[in-house]
């Protein structure tokens, strides 16, 4: 997800340079939300390989993947970019007729993925992922790349965001603990001990979940005081309505801190084993706790060092609540 808030200012530019400009937008069915936020959308093809993957063949004599091929090639472009120019994203360029830009093998992560790509555009692959796709829509479209901050240019208003279901807290904090590595996990015991402190100062949290064993994991978290609520998976669209009337934001480096960044929602996000250079949150408002550790950012699945205990990240666990609650303590003292 957070892929796709990255490249939301990059639409916002070509919209400044080509004001009568449209796009529409092939994304994971799971996401199909995120597009329908920016204006210049104007209709959202949506795949659903998380699930293909499982059973290619079925979902191919079902007819369900013929359906996207259609839906796919059914308007004329006059330009298709990949702009997340990845493996999976490179196989759904091969399935559109005609030329598709996309980045050269000097800029691809994934080397293979260029292949898909008649139009090679070079980019610098060690900037932040929000400029590289800024740059590739910019030279796709043949205009200088601004050097303005980013606008991500979603318009929330234009959206009706849906009318929540349950009452939520007068006064609270969002906390995103959630993330798909482990790595990038902040301890429970952390979690809880913020909480506590979080509730002491006048506050509710507010914990979202994305499955059943997060769903499990903030249970978890949310059994320390009985202002603390434990979300269920929601879509996209009320998790942003619940994330539009928190007070800030604690998270893990997770789709959700990109759209606290989306949104302009103040936020502190925690990192270990990525490099916010490359793809932290972007935007007013946001910081970044970073460990102090060594060896970070290592950009490994499971922490690899001897003391780490079940591939849990030892440097997350330094990041003790104290410390990490004094920084949001200043940042909702700010408001």
């Amino acid at each position: 997800m957070g892929d796709l808030m990255h490249a939301l200012p990059a639409l916002t530019d070509a919209a400044q340079v080509f004001p009568e400009i449209e796009f529409d937008w092939v994304v994971d069915s799971a996401f199909s939300a995120v597009p329908q936020w920016h204006p210049r959308v104007k209709r959202v093809i949506t795949t659903s390989h998380r699930r293909w993957r499982q059973n290619w063949f079925g979902h191919l004599f079902n007819g369900e993947i013929g359906h996207f091929y259609k839906a796919l090639n059914l308007d004329d472009y006059d330009l298709v970019i990949d702009m997340q120019n990845n493996l999976k994203s490179a196989l759904v360029s091969l399935l559109r007729k005609g030329p598709v830009a996309g980045l050269d093998k000097y800029s691809c992560r994934e080397k293979p993925a260029y292949l898909a790509y008649r139009h090679k555009i070079n980019v610098n692959p060690n900037q932040h992922a929000v400029e590289r796709m800024r740059q590739i829509m910019a030279k796709a479209l043949d205009y200088p790349q601004p050097d303005t901050e980013p606008d991500y240019g979603v318009d929330l208003a234009h959206c009706q965001l849906p009318q929540l279901a349950f009452e939520l807290p007068k006064k609270y904090v969002m906390l995103v603990h959630n993330a798909s590595w482990l790595t990038k996990l902040w301890p429970v015991q952390h979690w809880q001990a913020l909480t506590l402190k979080a509730v002491e100062a006048g506050y509710s949290v507010v914990i979202p979940s994305g499955n059943d064993e997060e769903y499990q994991r903030a249970l978890q978290i949310a059994a320390v005081s009985d202002h603390a609520y434990t979300l269920p998976r929601l879509p996209l669209d009320n998790v942003v309505a619940i994330m539009q009337g928190a007070k800030a934001a604690l998270c893990s480096d997770t789709g959700l801190a990109h759209m606290a960044a989306m949104m302009d929602k103040p936020a502190i996000t925690l990192y270990g084993s990525t490099d916010t250079h490359l793809i932290g949150t972007a935007g007013h408002h946001q910081q970044h706790l970073i460990t102090g550790m060594s060896c970070s950012p290592c950009y490994k699945r499971r922490c690899p060092l001897p003391e780490a205990k079940s591939g849990m990240p030892v440097c997350m666990a330094e990041m003790q609540p104290d410390q990490v609650w004094n920084r949001l303590a200043a940042v909702l003292q700010a408001q």
